[in-house]
């Protein structure tokens, strides 16, 4: 049985190349095509088999597509909606993830990627590439080093904590009490909204504060 999709775009002619480019892909049809959000809504209350995706521009006419998604969340949550924009502005990728959508590709992307983001979109719920993966780990965590200034035991302490020292070994080496470093350890992860010393870690190398 294939793979359902719906395909929200008001351009004609990309909406007829993204039609037949789907339905060229053996496990996917387009069951219908519509110009917008609006007219989107109104014709899933009159299907009685939902689609398994929604491939949508995220800036169409009649109904912005961030609402649409947002919609589409409530009154659909087991249909994927997957984002076709010509935009490739970071603020806008991440508004509609947060919205909602599963994924984003742009509309540039070739067949290859289109057809892997609807086998992942099937298999795993989601779709990210490389870059809007790194756009929403940034978001999660927003703290970088030129915001946030650690003093100098902390580094230090950050530095030791990214070998495979114990925490009392790195307190011995440091001269100082356990309860200190954690003291260290409980401000550095409140300052940099970590939760683990893996995180630490990876800040740390990110921000060029520790080389492995």
């Amino acid at each position: 049985m294939k793979n359902s999709v719906v395909i929200v775009e008001d351009h004609a002619l990309f909406s007829q190349a993204l039609t037949s480019l789907v339905n060229s892909l053996v496990q996917y049809e387009v069951l219908f095509t519509v110009k917008n959000g609006a007219a989107l809504l109104k014709s899933l209350k009159k299907q009685t088999v939902l689609p398994d995706i929604i491939l949508m521009d995220i800036i169409v006419p009649a109904y912005d597509g961030l609402e649409t998604i947002s919609a589409l969340k409530i009154q659909y949550p087991r249909i994927k909606v997957l984002v076709l924009s010509k935009f490739e502005n970071k603020k806008i990728i991440l508004k509609t993830i947060l919205a909602g959508a599963k994924g984003y590709l742009p509309k540039d992307a070739e067949k290859g990627l289109l057809r892997k983001a609807l086998i992942e979109l099937q298999d795993k719920g989601f779709f990210h590439t490389k870059e809007v993966a790194e756009l929403l780990i940034g978001a999660l965590h927003p703290a970088t080093k030129s915001e946030v200034e650690l003093k100098d035991r902390e580094l230090e302490f950050v530095k030791q904590a990214c070998t495979e020292k114990t925490y009392k070994e790195i307190a011995q080496d440091m001269c100082v009490s356990p309860k200190t470093i954690e003291g260290y350890r409980d401000a550095i992860f409140e300052k940099l909204n970590l939760k683990n010393r893996t995180g630490m870690v990876l800040y740390a190398i990110k921000n060029h504060i520790f080389s492995p």
